[in-house]
């Protein structure tokens, strides 16, 4: 795991420069292709975070594909088999952005050559099977296999994070913890996936709830120090 620590703001304003095509910059699928330096911190003050993160996406191993197919409670319960939790919506913001404010984990700049994302969209299955079920059902394996464009852990070096933690943007999508939820709705993702979507640090999607199994969602983990 990597030690996080320093001064978050809770709220950031960020300007867009140039957008991808032409999208609208305040849609929830708008994609930023360079945003204005610095961003500005507009929270009355920065507040103080230290906590540990794993540096690569579960299993969190260096080389080995990361794990999808994973509803909230069982990468909440995976992540206390190890004696951590998944990790808050700030933890991830500050885990990713570092006290630059960056929009994207590597700079102001979207660079697909860095992070894997922006690759071709495929039609969606319909529905998937948890992990361990997928994998032993040659019909939900094979479409799996026909929708996956993952990435090994750390294979793109240069996506990486000011804190030194690999993937946050862009591979898969994350689980999150939304302390301030109930269930079922303390779930989020953030991040981005391998797809032409948002893939910066700030952005989140609160709408699937803690049952959902995505083929593109995949999470790591948090812990005190």
């Amino acid at each position: 795991m990597i030690l996080v620590e320093g001064e978050y703001c809770p709220l950031v304003e960020q300007r867009c420069l140039e957008h991808k095509g032409d999208a609208d910059q305040n849609s929830d699928n708008a994609i930023c292709l360079r945003y204005e330096q610095p961003s500005k911190c507009v929270a009355p003050k920065r507040v103080h975070m230290r906590y540990c993160i794993d540096r690569y996406e579960y299993p969190n191993r260096a080389g080995e594909l990361p794990r999808t197919l994973t509803d909230f409670g069982e990468a909440s319960r995976l992540c206390k088999e190890q004696g951590k939790r998944l990790c808050s919506e700030s933890e991830f913001n500050f885990a990713c952005e570092g006290e630059e404010m960056r929009p994207y984990a590597t700079g102001f700049e979207r660079d697909a050559s860095a992070c894997n994302y922006d690759k071709p969209f495929l039609p969606r299955p319909a529905s998937m099977k948890p992990w361990n079920e997928c994998d032993k059902d040659p019909r939900c394996k094979a479409e799996f296999a026909r929708v996956d464009q993952r990435a090994p852990s750390g294979a793109r070096p240069r996506c990486v994070s000011p804190f030194g933690v690999y993937d946050m943007n862009g591979n898969v999508n994350e689980w999150v913890m939304l302390r301030y939820k109930r269930p079922p709705h303390r779930s989020a993702v953030k991040g981005g996936w391998w797809g032409p979507v948002r893939n910066r640090c700030r952005p989140i999607v609160t709408s699937h709830d803690e049952r959902y199994v995505g083929y593109e969602v995949g999470f790591r983990c948090c812990k005190r120090p």
